[in-house]
């Protein structure tokens, strides 16, 4: 009985391992998808934010590929 209920843990542990990795697995395409389309998702919400009579910033001063090349510096 005692051996069932340690198999029982083990595929519970197991279960809560795999979700995590699915969960890591999404949170980083996200990221690279995100990193991808950065520029065109930055300048549609500052056409947003201009129709809606906000000051959007310019987005055509570089393109986030060249910012990460840079290592993040401006």
């Amino acid at each position: 009985m005692k051996k069932m209920r340690n198999m029982l843990k083990r595929k519970s542990g197991q279960a809560m391992v795999e979700y995590i990795i699915i969960v890591v697995i999404v949170a980083i395409a996200a990221m690279v998808i995100f990193g991808l389309f950065s520029d065109t998702i930055r300048q549609k919400l500052g056409f947003a934010v201009e129709e809606m009579g906000g000051d959007a910033p310019d987005v055509s001063e570089g393109s986030s590929l060249q910012y990460f090349q840079d290592g993040g510096t401006d």
